[in-house]
């Protein structure tokens, strides 16, 4: 694997670098293929319909709070913390379909992004009206490495044991 961007080596003698696969569409991204389509309309209707779901079972959980009786500034806060952590998730999924995200910062952002969970289905599906979420960074990475694979194959020419010395 590429240390930069866990795109698979490819093995000794192969044609080039494989691509790598997305979730959800595994490698049909690169040419757009084997319901290549209809994975990106069910991806888009999957996280639409969770993130709704998510969205009633987080009322559910306000209802319990007004039962409860703990006051409107508490309710206030728990809102606030949802929507707040729902933004920056949001922001966070959108930015890592863009640019590798670095894992540190990830690992330190766990229970922000499990607590916006809502945000982060958002995210991807508008994300998936357009593409297959992350397909415009793999294809940058994936067409990066094939040109250096070709840049590599194109300066030798011949076998070099059979090169003419010259004297």
């Amino acid at each position: 694997m590429s240390d930069d961007n866990g795109t698979p080596a490819p093995p000794a003698g192969s044609p080039g670098p494989r691509p790598e696969p997305l979730r959800f569409f595994g490698t049909t991204w690169v040419n757009h293929d084997d319901g290549y389509t209809l994975r990106r309309v069910g991806a888009a209707v999957g996280s639409l319909v969770a993130a709704v779901a998510s969205c009633l079972i987080l009322r559910f959980a306000f209802q319990g709070l007004e039962i409860a009786d703990i006051g409107s500034f508490v309710t206030v806060l728990v809102v606030a913390m949802f929507a707040i952590c729902s933004a920056l998730a949001f922001r966070n999924t959108w930015e890592s379909f863009t640019r590798r995200p670095d894992p540190d910062r990830q690992a330190s952002l766990r229970g922000l992004l499990a607590i916006g969970f809502v945000g982060s289905l958002l995210a991807y599906f508008f994300r998936t009206l357009t593409e297959a979420p992350g397909e415009k960074l793999h294809r940058e990475e994936y067409e990066a490495a094939r040109a250096r694979h070709e840049k590599r194959g194109t300066r030798r020419s011949g076998h070099p044991a059979k090169k003419r010395r010259r004297n």
